[in-house]
């Protein structure tokens, strides 16, 4: 049963302004001296003043940590994929916006909003393994890394409908993994983001509390597929924009309350990302959980794939979907091969 999950879910969804936030100049280590971290781990890459700032804030900006040569590879790649050049790898989701699945802003681009899993796609699985985000990544996950979740967002100009808003959530409600301290995301900007063109937007402070209830809110225009966002939290809380350069990176906190607004321009938004965890987090059932309806969402949209593949859908959950999608990475020192 295992090796015939693991086939299956490798074709699940085939088809289908800020200040003061320390920098890359500012990363040299000081003593941690009588500190009490909880977000951040020893590491030479991060400064006191950084680990600090994660710690208040539940997330870090570094700037202009990915080269743009390396960006470059990744969009002519995403192309490929787009004008159908290239063969799409096994377990590679491509999502279309619900309000354009039908209509082209851009040649090939085919109103394409995300590719997500693309773990087994050596191209775009090399962000993950990046060496100047990984060096970052252990001071979160500790000295092992998997790679989790991956993306590559391409938010499209909003055909009027603001369907390309992506609503306030925490990404660990799609996630069946713990502990949450040990969960980082790095988000990496592939051109200029601003409030034109949805850059994203994050409550200070809010990895501080617990997994809240998400939903599907309740637009005029629709959401896409599985964009659920929190259900309760203070609309007064201060919110945080974060405009980005090209090749800028913020590494944040599974709990933190995020989301973006919608493309006011005419062209593309494009980021990347990768969430990690540490090699030693521990998969959980998240059934009868607040987590309940998002594992039952998931697995209702397998059931056909499952079905046909004579895999009973009850026998499926959440957990085996991300055990078989997660991969490990390292950094060249380590001597591992991914």
């Amino acid at each position: 049963m295992t090796e015939r999950l693991k086939i299956i879910f490798g074709h699940l969804d085939s088809a289908s302004s800020v200040s003061h936030i320390p920098t890359l100049a500012t990363s040299r280590a000081a003593p941690n001296v009588n500190s009490t971290f909880r977000y951040t781990l020893d590491n030479p890459i991060l400064s006191h003043e950084q680990r600090q700032f994660y710690e208040d804030n539940g997330y870090l900006v570094i700037r202009n940590l990915v080269s743009k040569e390396k960006l470059d590879v990744y969009r002519e790649h995403f192309g490929k994929i787009c004008r159908k050049e290239v063969e799409v790898p096994i377990g590679l989701t491509i999502m279309k916006d619900v309000a354009i699945a039908r209509s082209e802003f851009l040649p090939g681009q085919q109103a394409i909003t995300k590719l997500q899993n693309f773990e087994n796609d050596e191209v775009l699985f090399g962000y993950c393994t990046l060496p100047e985000i990984v060096r970052y990544v252990h001071a979160f996950t500790g000295k092992t890394a998997k790679a989790m979740h991956t993306m590559l967002i391409n938010k499209p100009p909003d055909p009027g409908k603001k369907t390309s808003r992506h609503p306030m959530h925490q990404d660990l409600h799609y996630f069946p993994f713990r502990p949450a301290d040990r969960i980082v995301c790095s988000w990496t900007a592939m051109e200029k983001v601003n409030r034109e063109n949805g850059c994203l937007v994050v409550l200070p402070g809010s990895h501080k509390g617990e997994l809240l209830q998400h939903e599907y809110p309740e637009w005029e225009g629709g959401v896409n597929k599985l964009y659920h966002g929190v259900r309760d939290f203070d609309p007064n809380a201060p919110r945080v924009h974060l405009p980005m350069e090209t090749g800028d990176t913020v590494f944040f906190h599974p709990l933190l309350i995020h989301g973006s607004g919608m493309n006011k321009t005419k062209g593309f938004r494009k980021s990347i990302s990768c969430h990690y965890a540490s090699g030693e987090i521990n998969f959980i059932d998240v059934k009868g959980s607040i987590q309940d309806s998002v594992e039952q969402e998931l697995i209702e949209m397998s059931s056909k794939i499952l079905l046909s593949k004579g895999v009973d859908p009850k026998f499926v959950t959440m957990k085996d979907i991300w055990i078989f999608k997660s991969r490990d990475v390292f950094l060249p020192e380590d001597g591992g091969q991914d």
